[in-house]
């Protein structure tokens, strides 16, 4: 019999301890109930809007970047404007040569045709003169003839 009051007191206090852990389950299911935890997704919906928000913002920020900096090789060259200048400056240059140069040869052969034609009438006028007086003609071939024998 000791050994059934034994069990027994045993009991009695496995079901003292199964009441007081029922109690506490009790206690803690009534806060579970008044705890709200929402079952809806609305607050990681906001913070996937908050994130969205800053991603729209970046990107915003990056399309004007991309933007002036299409504006700007839009607007740019390949060459410098200082190689315009030179080669506006070299071709002027040029021109203005070549209209000196031309311009000098023109006047050079109108100058040799002049003197060209000054020969051609101061012959002319020898000629003239020789058969006028033919023998002058004759003193100046004589003249000439021993002047190229004291060259040789």
């Amino acid at each position: 019999m000791k050994k059934l009051d034994e069990i027994m007191e045993l009991m009695t206090d496995e079901m003292a301890d199964f009441k007081t852990a029922i109690l506490k389950l009790q206690l803690l299911s009534k806060q579970l109930g008044h705890l709200s935890i929402p079952i809806s997704t609305e607050a990681l919906e906001n913070k996937l809007n908050i994130f969205l928000e800053k991603q729209e913002a970046k990107n915003e920020v990056q399309q004007d970047v991309l933007k002036s900096i299409d504006k700007k090789l839009k607007h740019a060259r390949l060459l410098p404007n200082y190689i315009f200048y030179l080669f506006g400056i070299l071709g002027t240059l040029a021109l203005g040569l070549l209209g000196y140069f031309g311009y000098a040869t023109k006047t050079a052969k109108q100058e040799q045709f002049e003197v060209y034609q000054i020969m051609q009438n101061q012959e002319s006028r020898y000629q003239e003169y020789f058969s006028e007086n033919p023998k002058t003609k004759d003193d100046y071939c004589q003249w000439l003839e021993t002047k190229n024998q004291d060259l040789y």
